[in-house]
């Protein structure tokens, strides 16, 4: 059974639709989150006012294989200088020849803003290929629940495809906030496949009218009563959640307040509306004098570093590129395994124990105690 099939956990009956999908996962190739690709845009959509979708296919043609609700890492030279930003996968595994990122336009936000001014059919820029652990994969369920706002919708848009695309008529109640209608991401698709699929409920719930006096839907925010009224049996859902850092911990909150089991809530591991992520403060500590060195298995590049800096930022200021995206240990981006030697690391759910106990550790968040030999 592949990758695929243990997401939606299909009843037997499905099989025969499900086995397309084997074939076209058999075909894709493996994308490494280390290596990086060149990625050629098809197509630009204008999904709000400030949110657009953006369509690559791989440079060479080959399809991609990752799983619903995973991010890639894009890079690009901004002003002369390289950037690097996570963005959720919109785009289902189900249709691999493309792959899409939906952003919205960020104030101040280096990526983002360049992304909307300069991406167009036949630019090209640099990815990292699908990361995270955000995903079905590995709690399948008979229900779902899906509470997203802005642009988290994105990764809960990509497994809701994925469902459709494969004929599986879920259970899957999606719960989608915005600040006014105008603002609501996917709307008419989210609407439409709701058609198609009887057992898909989509919901919508603004903060305010904005210009759209015929909006008939709900106006303030997602309540316990509002998801009550909605979801009669949310407790019994697996639940997924994606926005703002703010918005998660309200939804965290208001389902343990309603009783749902926290086992059963999973949600995305990094802001995704967030512009520079800062480098974690370094410590004050008497430490700060000492000095490790640290070398590369892989390139047999060798630099020292202080003990007060992280690993990523020594490596950053000594030439060296490792990627990276959020610098705070939540997206998981610059794991690297430590094949010499011990850090202190602090992170922020990027990085599984079974990755920690494989020997992998988190660069941005990770402060060497020792000299260091890196797999890179």
């Amino acid at each position: 059974m592949n990758s695929v099939e243990r997401m939606f956990d299909p009843a037997p009956e499905a099989n025969d639709r499900l086995s397309d999908a084997s074939t076209w996962e058999r075909g894709a190739i493996h994308w490494a989150s280390g290596e990086q690709k060149t990625l050629t845009c098809c197509r630009v959509v204008d999904e709000t006012h400030d949110v657009k979708s953006f369509e690559f296919r791989v440079d060479d043609g080959s399809p991609i294989r990752f799983e619903p609700g995973q991010f890639m890492t894009v890079s690009a030279s901004v002003q002369g200088q390289p950037v690097e930003r996570c963005y959720t996968i919109s785009s289902p595994p189900t249709r691999p020849y493309l792959v899409s990122i939906t952003v919205k336009r960020v104030p101040g936000g280096v990526m983002s803003n360049w992304l909307h001014d300069n991406m167009k059919p036949g630019t090209q820029l640099r990815a990292y290929g699908p990361s995270g652990s955000f995903t079905p994969t590995a709690a399948p369920a008979v229900k779902s629940l899906y509470l997203s706002a802005g642009s988290g919708v994105t990764p809960l848009m990509s497994m809701t495809r994925a469902s459709i695309d494969l004929g599986l008529d879920r259970d899957i109640v999606f719960v989608h906030s915005a600040r006014t209608p105008a603002d609501i991401v996917f709307r008419k698709e989210l609407q439409r496949l709701a058609e198609l699929s009887p057992r898909l409920k989509t919901f919508f719930v603004c903060e305010g009218m904005g210009d759209e006096d015929g909006w008939s839907g709900r106006v303030g925010r997602l309540s316990l009563q509002l998801l009550s009224e909605w979801v009669p049996d949310y407790i019994e859902r697996e639940a997924f959640t994606c926005g703002p850092a703010g918005y998660m911990s309200a939804v965290r909150t208001l389902l343990q307040e309603g009783g749902h089991n926290p086992a059963r809530y999973h949600q995305e591991s990094f802001d995704i509306g967030a512009g520079i992520a800062p480098e974690p403060a370094s410590p004050k500590c008497d430490a700060t004098q000492e000095t490790f060195t640290i070398k590369l298995s892989r390139s047999s590049k060798t630099f020292t570093m202080n003990a007060s800096d992280t690993v990523l930022s020594a490596a950053k200021k000594a030439g060296v590129a490792i990627p990276s995206s959020c610098s705070q240990g939540m997206c998981g981006t610059c794991k690297t395994k430590v094949l010499e030697g011990t850090v202190d690391m602090n992170h922020n759910g990027g990085i599984r124990e079974r990755e920690v106990q494989k020997g992998f550790r988190l660069l941005c968040c990770s402060r060497p105690t020792s000299d260091l030999v890196l797999e890179l």
